[in-house]
């Protein structure tokens, strides 16, 4: 993984291997921020993690939408003090409401190793919608 400055701001350009190239601008104009990344990677450990279970116990999901809210600490260091997702589901019946609310506890206490590399104080709700 290599990470490069592009000489312009705050912004960076990295790379994992031979994968695509990613843009990183800690104000935000050409590419998510640092913590708006983070975010974003908690977002789709989370997402692969739920669709990933779904599937396992056989329930199609015909669209997945995730949105978040996050409030940080005022003063530095200004980590997540509370995140709230919403997981917005389509094409999945409410009888698979169990099914869902497995898949994320899943999720949170066994699989995200995003959520797993957050502070252990961190407000962290998660609310299902499209059922």
């Amino acid at each position: 993984m290599i990470l490069r400055w592009t000489g312009q701001g705050k912004a960076f350009k990295g790379v994992y291997g031979p994968g695509p190239e990613m843009t990183m601008d800690g104000s935000g104009e050409t590419g998510p921020s640092p913590m708006d990344s983070l975010l974003l990677g908690l977002m789709g450990c989370m997402g692969i993690d739920l669709l990933f279970v779904l599937n396992k116990s056989r329930v199609d999901v015909g669209s997945l939408e995730i949105h978040a809210f996050a409030e940080r600490n005022h003063e530095p260091p200004q980590y997540f003090k509370r995140v709230h997702l919403t997981f917005v589901l389509g094409g999945v019946g409410s009888e698979a409401r169990p099914k869902v609310d497995r898949a994320l506890q899943l999720s949170r206490d066994k699989y995200c190793s995003v959520f797993h590399s957050l502070r252990q104080d961190l407000d962290f709700e998660t609310v299902v919608e499209g059922l």
